[in-house]
């Protein structure tokens, strides 16, 4: 069996406004109804494949949970990194955990960000690299190119790619410039570097003893005094604070001898910016590319986007433009600066500015919330409760709240009474009352709250009990 690894802690910035710090990429239906992660993991399921193991951090450890049981995937163990240390420790956190139930495991290590169309195809080429992996190969699976691209790193293989067989690897090269690029993809023996993995537990350990020794002792303490918190382990933070930051191309691929190169010819893409994501939409005939709620009238080369269901985006006349619409922002960039994004996110971090890093939508463990309309003195917000789930039973110094369910039923508790409260009824809860809001129905309940107050912060939230043990 083969034990899939997805690594989902990053924070893109090329796909903003709908990729943030809160909410990244990896959890959007970029492309498709699902997903990018639950994409991937699917794509690394069913036969030969065990339960998913997950690396990612503490703020999307619900939503891992979340998506995973949408699609119907169990998954094994999780593990929330205390901070971002690069792929290199949690890849290692990884090894040397399931070096405790199976050190001859395969791992098959992949990005939760990633597009591939061809589940079938890619499975296919696992099952083809699997011997090599057996044998004590380390694979990386490179991707066929079909242009000469600037923002892939490359691979060079020994010799041209001969049909499905793993190939010796040369040597890794860095994103090249345009001439650079144009000589490799005509020499024929290199491909784009995927970032997927395939290997043993005992030969990346063995890797990483020899070219990375330093990082085994801080990531196997962080195994050794972590603990678990609900369905997830949490690696200690004083010992991950000692690992390097570091990729694990850096770390250990680039030094080791006995690396293989699986070819993969049937499509990939890591989305890397919107031109990536206009390219896989499937533009028309004139280079065109729109969701359900944009209308492109005599466009051309443009990628049109609305991600809210009540606004509207018409592009008249334009020609290659970029436009994604968000509840809170807007970005409007020619396609060809498409990797500027990046530049705009922290242009807007400079002037504090929340659209930077926080999601219109803020996720937490029950459901989720947005705000709809603030004023000095009062917020109207929308809540969006889970079936099953509950918030903290919590106080307020600063607010009062009057919460209208509109759809659904809540269980509402207010200091000693409890009640349920059904669709166009309404409660008042008072400043500085104890109250608890749960959905105990089959359906996402959905409320609008209103505050009223002085300060109107989420840190202004005293927690008595909480079934997800936040702090």
């Amino acid at each position: 069996m083969i034990t899939p690894v997805l690594l989902c802690g990053g924070s893109g910035t090329r796909l903003w406004p709908l990729s943030r710090k809160s909410y990244p990429k990896q959890f959007s239906a970029l492309v498709g109804d699902t997903s990018l992660f639950q994409a991937s993991a699917q794509r690394l399921s069913g036969k030969g494949f065990s339960a998913p193991m997950v690396l990612t951090n503490s703020d999307f450890r619900f939503i891992v949970t979340e998506q995973l049981s949408e699609i119907g995937i169990d998954p094994g163990a999780i593990l929330i990194e205390p901070a971002g240390r690069n792929t290199a420790p949690a890849v290692l956190s990884a090894a040397l955990w399931l070096e405790e139930s199976d050190p001859n495991a395969l791992m098959l290590v992949a990005p939760s960000d990633h597009v591939v169309p061809d589940t079938v195809a890619f499975q296919a080429a696992v099952t083809a690299a699997t011997p090599a992996a057996e044998a004590g190969k380390i694979v990386t699976f490179g991707i066929t190119p079909d242009r000469p691209e600037t923002g892939y790193g490359y691979l060079e293989l020994e010799a041209a790619p001969n049909g499905g067989a793993v190939t010796p690897l040369r040597r890794f090269v860095e994103k090249p410039d345009a001439k650079t690029a144009g000589d490799m993809l005509a020499a024929g023996n290199f491909l784009w570097n995927a970032g997927i993995f395939l290997f043993s537990v005992k030969s990346i350990l063995a890797a990483f003893r020899k070219h990375a020794g330093d990082l085994i002792k801080p990531v196997q303490t962080s195994i050794l005094q972590g603990k678990t918190d609900l369905g997830f382990f949490r690696l200690d933070p004083a010992a991950w604070d000692g690992a390097q930051d570091i990729s694990i191309d850096y770390a250990v691929m680039e030094k080791a001898d006995n690396l293989v190169v699986m070819p993969f010819a049937a499509g990939w893409s890591d989305l890397g910016g919107w031109d990536a994501v206009w390219k896989e939409t499937g533009p028309d005939a004139k280079g065109v590319a729109t969701s359900g709620n944009a209308t492109a009238l005599d466009c051309e080369n443009s990628l049109l986007r609305s991600e809210d269901a009540s606004l509207e985006v018409v592009g008249i006349g334009v020609k290659d433009i970029i436009t994604v619409a968000m509840p809170d922002a807007v970005l409007v960039a020619d396609i060809n600066r498409a990797q500027d994004v990046k530049n705009a996110v922290a242009a807007l971090k400079e002037k504090s500015a929340k659209q930077a890093t926080a999601f219109p939508k803020d996720h937490r463990p029950w459901g989720w919330f947005e705000s709809l309309v603030v004023g000095d003195r009062f917020q109207v917000k929308r809540i969006s409760v889970l079936p099953g789930a509950a918030l903290s039973l919590q106080s307020h110094h600063h607010r009062s709240e009057h919460w209208i369910v509109v759809e659904g039923t809540a269980k509402v508790t207010i200091g000693d009474e409890e009640k349920l409260v059904s669709e166009n009824e309404s409660v008042y809860i008072p400043l500085g009352e104890l109250h608890r809001l749960e959905n105990p129905g089959k359906v996402p309940m959905v409320l609008i709250e209103v505050q009223t107050g002085a300060y109107l912060g989420e840190d202004d939230i005293i927690r008595y009990e909480d079934v997800y043990a936040r702090d």
